[in-house]
């Protein structure tokens, strides 16, 4: 089965708040994504609002017909909003200000009881949750413990890895084999535990094909690869060359 795509369209957003203007439309972006084929959204609302805004929350809520993903912190204010709004799903993830994108997996085993609660509490809401992790068997068991039904496995090391002269100096080919490895364990063992398998953060459209050829991953969370193709060739175009590339992969 060909894993699902879910588009993460926080890029539109963050070309909209440069000029803090109406356009380009979250609403507008994510018809096109679905209309292209893309099986969900992802949007991630992080504390200081630097894209998705809490309005663009709601309006998704009315308008997706796919699915829905909030990407958050575990933190008091993103639990309200994910409460009210009641997205198809919660992804938890690690959040630091200072960040450009987000650095790496949840530390679920480090902070078992805070993100304990706070899955506890999107559960009995009626979210389903799931936690971004690093591909680390600790983790994945903490996830399980946790509560979550999902983990989405973080690639940005293997991603990291690939790209440019880093895919051929610096022991760049090496490296990416052996977070390959790394992601595929994970994979195993998270299924071997009942959880659904997500990967994401870091792909593109170069090194996707590996990771969709594991055969537990049942969904990608992939954005700014995505957005910065649109620019060039429209979103539609970039939707469907991704699912291609994810589907091609799978066999």
């Amino acid at each position: 089965m060909t894993p699902r795509l879910n588009v993460n369209i926080d890029h539109v957003a963050t070309v909209r708040q440069a000029r803090r203007a109406p356009e380009p439309s979250v609403a507008a972006a994510a018809a096109l994504c679905e209309q292209a084929g893309a099986d969900g959204i992802t949007i991630h609302l992080r504390g200081d609002r630097r894209h998705i805004q809490d309005e663009d929350i709601y309006t998704l809520r009315r308008v997706v017909a796919t699915y829905l993903n909030l990407e958050m912190a575990a933190t008091d204010e993103m639990m309200r909003v994910a409460l009210d709004a009641r997205p198809d799903a919660v992804t938890l993830v690690a959040e630091r200000a200072e960040e450009i994108t987000t650095e790496g997996g949840l530390d679920v085993a480090g902070n078992f009881e805070t993100v304990r609660r706070a899955v506890e509490s999107l559960r009995e809401g009626g979210l389903f949750v799931s936690l971004f992790i690093d591909p680390e068997p600790r983790q994945v068991e903490s996830a399980r413990d946790a509560g979550a039904r999902q983990i989405e496995l973080c690639t940005s090391a293997y991603a990291d890895a690939t790209l440019g002269a880093r895919a051929v100096h610096d022991g760049g080919r090496e490296r990416a084999a052996a977070e390959l490895s790394r992601l595929r364990e994970s994979a195993a063992l998270a299924a071997q535990y009942g959880l659904v398998v997500a990967a994401g953060h870091g792909l593109t459209y170069r090194n996707v094909a590996a990771v969709a050829a594991i055969p537990e991953v049942a969904e990608f969370n992939i954005g700014h690869n995505i957005i910065a193709r649109a620019l060039l060739t429209g979103l539609p175009d970039a939707v469907r060359e991704m699912r291609e590339r994810i589907r091609e992969a799978r066999g």
